[in-house]
């Protein structure tokens, strides 16, 4: 393995040092069940008070996340709250508050993503590094449940940090981050485009092009509830499709000459995955034009066995039998499908960055 032997950045504050001035960034949506928690466990981290402020922008929420978030600016001094009466997407509500944005580091994070004590400190320390632009979090999925597909995504998510952190410990050029909670030199932001899906990659790529590091960390630690509905991750899974191909079509000239290393992790673990619906696709069409030899007929009836799967497990799903292997295979399936559709959406025009936030349980306690 590439990152074998390879040691994280020794080039950070300590605990004893003066700590950069940060801003915690959040773009807020109809919040009400998490925002108290999130603003708790903000105020409940060792990163010293005077260090840090709060923007919140509410995207035209309307339960009472408004009135929560107004209650807080009340109390504390350093946080400001900005309401929006139209609709803008969280991309284009990060790029107003970041204009109002007095850190030098910028702390972007999602309302549903809750801290650990040492979580910020454990995010800004690398900064001391002036190589580095940008540092991922660590995050660690709760509300696990066997009904539907948060064992899955679980899994999917697990893997997608260690392949982060090997990135960041082989040539410091992790491939995105984890869009719920990521720290950035506010100096190397750029306002992501109005149209732009993926803010979070975006904002990465650009950090990149401008020759420094983008890295993961695994002792920032945040967690999350996990999605569990096959549909609503679905949906999300085709939003976040479409917007990977708009970055790979905004970031393509990475990919010429000469073949960096973030060329090549970008082709390895983002481009090859992104196509994987049209290698599928090829596959099939490419066993059936060789059927009439006898084993391609095997290939091709392991091909129909696996496509019938989800149909088969959404009727037992029906009589309440979870069967977590079948499982697995639709939630593959179902997401390369997603990648598909997220390239034809891509294909067809992307006019805004609005969406409709996926629904989760919103476990309590983490």
């Amino acid at each position: 393995m590439i990152s074998s032997g390879k040691k994280e950045n020794i080039m950070i504050y300590h605990p004893k040092e003066e700590f950069p001035f940060i801003s915690i960034i959040m773009s807020v949506y109809n919040e009400e069940a998490v925002i108290k928690r999130k603003m708790e466990s903000i105020y409940y981290t060792c990163y010293p008070l005077k260090k840090f402020e709060v923007l919140i922008g509410s995207d035209a929420s309307s339960d009472n996340t408004n009135l929560i978030c107004r209650i807080y600016a009340e109390n504390y001094d350093n946080i400001k709250f900005f309401t929006f009466n139209k609709r803008r997407g969280k991309p284009s509500v990060i790029n107003n508050l970041i204009e109002h944005a007095g850190g030098e580091i910028v702390v972007i994070t999602d309302a549903n993503v809750m801290f650990e004590y040492t979580t910020l400190f454990e995010l800004i320390k690398h900064f001391r590094n002036e190589s580095i632009g940008l540092v991922d979090s660590h995050i660690k999925n709760v509300g696990i449940r066997k009904q539907g597909i948060s064992i899955q995504e679980n899994l999917y998510i697990s893997r997608e940090v260690k392949i982060k952190h090997y990135e960041s410990l082989s040539w410091g050029c992790m491939m995105g981050p984890f869009g719920g909670c990521y720290a950035v030199r506010k100096e190397l932001y750029e306002p992501v485009p109005p149209n732009f899906l993926v803010d979070d990659f975006y904002i990465n790529m650009k950090v990149l092009s401008k020759n420094k590091k983008a890295i993961n960390t695994l002792e920032a630690i945040v967690r999350e509830d996990v999605s569990d509905d096959l549909r609503e991750e679905f949906r999300r899974k085709i939003r976040i499709a479409a917007g990977n191909f708009q970055n790979l079509f905004a970031f393509r000239g990475l990919l010429g000459f000469p073949f960096t290393t973030v060329a090549f992790t970008l082709v390895s673990h983002k481009i090859l995955r992104w196509l994987g619906p049209l290698f599928i696709i090829t596959a099939i069409v490419t066993s059936l034009m060789l059927l009439n030899r006898e084993f391609f007929k095997i290939v091709v009836l392991a091909e129909v066995l696996l496509i019938i799967i989800p149909l088969i497990d959404y009727l037992l799903k029906k009589l309440k039998i979870h069967v977590v292997f079948l499982r697995f295979i639709t939630h593959f399936l179902s997401m390369n499908l997603a990648l598909l559709l997220g390239l034809v959406k891509f294909a067809g025009g992307i006019n805004t960055n609005i969406w409709q936030p996926t629904r989760r349980k919103q476990s309590e306690g983490y």
